[in-house]
């Protein structure tokens, strides 16, 4: 927690020091900009693309800004059929994909995707080997890794989900998951789960930590922004934001801004690592 408020602090100050420097910070792209920009995909993006909505719309009040989840999968077959400008994905899209929809990829920050427990839960560290057997339905009980006993209660996203992919990648190695596990729609969603049931494991994305659930300290690291930056904790990904040919008008404008000094503030802000 001590890093993550520095980064916070770190990032108002820039945000500060811009301001009284008269830096405009991107927002000068949108001075005379008119219509929509639709935005779609992966959840964890979420929190930055509101609050950089938020300023965007604040400083032209003739843009509209349109921002819904549906996971990384949604995200890149939205924009892929033009459905949407911006399709965020926390995984890089497939070479096939790429070349289905002709994508463009913009990288602006790094998250790591953590196993979690309620905070009430004895188990806080967990092997690679051990996690991978819960998940695959082999450890169905919390006494076998050192807690109460009492069954595992396994939750887990959908297909679409860049933050699954990643976790299932990284953390479970390919591994099995139970068809017993329970599904949840989001990272907010997956956060409630296990802050409301004593004896789930679930897994999200580092940057939406809070005091409500407990990050798993796996194989003897504790994820945090501190360990996913230095390399020390692997199950890490990329937030993009994806255009279906090089980026340009609205699209090009936000991107920009996501990138530039202000922008990169609001992803420190709420908990990811900037790319700048």
């Amino acid at each position: 927690m001590k890093n993550r408020w520095i980064l916070v602090l770190v990032a108002m100050a820039v945000a500060l020091f811009s301001a009284q420097t008269g830096m405009a910070q991107g927002l000068e792209a949108f001075s005379n900009a008119k219509g929509v920009l639709r935005i779609s995909g992966g959840t964890a993006h979420i929190p930055v693309m509101k609050a950089a909505a938020r300023r965007v719309m604040a400083a032209n009040s003739n843009l509209q800004i349109t921002i819904a989840g549906g996971g990384s999968g949604a995200g890149i077959k939205q924009v892929g059929e033009g459905l949407v400008d911006i399709g965020n994905s926390g995984r890089k899209p497939s070479e096939d994909e790429v070349e289905k929809y002709g994508l463009a990829m913009y990288k602006w920050a790094i998250d790591g995707v953590t196993a979690i427990v309620n905070p009430g839960n004895g188990v806080k560290a967990l092997s690679s080997d051990q996690l991978k057997a819960i998940y695959a339905g082999t450890i169905t009980s919390w006494q076998t890794v050192g807690g109460e006993d009492r069954s595992i209660n396994i939750y887990t996203r959908d297909k679409a989900s860049g933050t699954r992919a990643v976790f299932w990648k990284k953390a479970l190695a390919k591994g099995q998951i139970s068809g017993k596990a329970q599904f949840v729609s989001s990272n907010g969603a997956m956060k409630s789960a296990v802050a409301n049931d004593p004896y789930a494991i679930g897994y999200m994305s580092v940057g939406y930590i809070d005091d409500s659930v407990t990050p798993v300290t796996l194989d003897g690291v504790t994820p945090s922004l501190a360990t996913v930056k230095s390399g020390a904790f692997k199950v890490a990904r990329g937030l993009y934001s994806n255009t279906k040919g090089p980026y340009k008008g609205l699209a090009k404008a936000f991107i920009d801004y996501l990138l530039g000094p202000e922008g990169q503030a609001i992803a420190a802000e709420k908990g990811f690592i900037p790319v700048n």
